[in-house]
């Protein structure tokens, strides 16, 4: 489909909206896409076994004006288990050290990069500190959750995810870009690279978003450790109720299924309905209790590798749980460590 003229100046600022709601509807985005001081970021990305490229699928079809936002690469360049890995080598027996692929397995993916390495990779995209931005998936809520997050910890509330993403802007009739432009894409490259620079000790180009990092969002495997003596926290994991169980493989070769003792499972689509938009208030509320969650008590959330536990941060921020952190290693970390307990339902 061809891009054409979307909506008219928009009758009300980004600004105007309440950072207490954390999805605007394909029909607000609709409205106000012409707003100059907001942004909107295509942040699809797909599980490996699905063998899809986000990427491509952007520059097939997006949302007029969207820049491309790469979880795989704006990320921390620096946390790896290689070492782990060889310290651990009788214990772990699948890996071939010579061949470069199997030591991929040992990057933990997608954790959140330093706050030098965000500010310099949205600076590239020219995104600044005045401007909204709504991010959107090809699923519908998937990982965009994740980049509501980011933002979200690095100090930037006027972020917002769309309801529904790309299926349902497509479905309410609204135009898609068949073309990405050429700029978007230099600026997704541009992003890219600032961040290896900044690991790197090198020089990045003019910074126009400043970051204020919010560690009270992010978990660390410490802190789940502790919890798991001191109960101050439910934990509630995002991963399917088999890969909890420890019944399904987990998508990663070599990464044992199973869950964080005193966890509970809530997997990620409870969050969503038939259309992939976020549950009323009152059908969150009724999901959570229905799984022994009480609302009043501190939460943290937790999946594979820290995406879709994002959603149900998502779901409890609609509740106006707007403080709910995330284990950044999530289960790809935990599984992979040498002394963590790991739970099953199999006897």
């Amino acid at each position: 489909m061809a891009s054409s003229t979307v909506g008219a100046q928009p009758s009300f600022s980004t600004l105007a909206i309440s950072t207490n709601e954390p999805v605007v509807s394909v029909d607000w985005l609709h409205a106000n896409i012409r707003d100059p001081d907001l942004k909107v970021l295509d942040a699809s990305w797909y599980m490996p076994d699905e063998q899809r490229n986000p990427l491509q699928e952007y520059q097939v079809a997006c949302i007029p004006g969207a820049l491309f936002f790469d979880i795989d690469r704006i990320t921390d360049r620096t946390t790896n288990m290689l070492q782990l890995a060889i310290r651990h080598a009788f214990e772990i027996d699948f890996i071939t050290f010579y061949d470069r692929k199997a030591l991929l397995i040992y990057q933990l993916p997608h954790m959140l990069p330093s706050k030098e390495a965000f500010a310099a990779a949205v600076s590239a995209l020219g995104i600044e500190n005045k401007d909204g931005v709504v991010v959107y998936d090809g699923k519908g809520i998937f990982s965009a959750a994740r980049v509501w997050w980011m933002f979200r910890a690095f100090g930037h509330d006027k972020v917002w995810v769309l309801d529904g993403g790309l299926p349902r802007w497509c479905a309410s009739g609204y135009d898609v870009e068949s073309t990405a432009p050429s700029d978007a894409i230099l600026k997704s490259s541009a992003a890219t690279e600032a961040i290896e620079k900044v690991y790197q000790g090198q020089m990045v180009g003019p910074t126009t978003f400043q970051t204020k990092f919010l560690p009270h969002l992010v978990w660390t495997l410490d802190q789940v450790k502790r919890n798991i003596q001191d109960k101050a926290y439910q934990h509630i994991d995002a991963r399917s109720k088999a890969r909890f169980d420890g019944v399904a493989p987990e998508p990663r070769k070599g990464i044992n299924s199973g869950h964080v003792p005193g966890s509970k499972c809530i997997p990620f689509p409870q969050m969503l309905d038939g259309s992939q938009t976020l549950l009323s208030r009152e059908e969150l509320e009724k999901k959570f209790g229905q799984e022994g969650i009480s609302l009043d008590k501190p939460i943290v959330a937790s999946c594979g590798t820290g995406v879709t536990a994002c959603i149900l941060v998502l779901g409890l921020h609609r509740l106006g749980k707007t403080d709910i952190p995330v284990y950044d290693g999530s289960w790809t970390e935990w599984a992979t460590q040498p002394d963590t307990p790991l739970s099953t339902s199999v006897r």
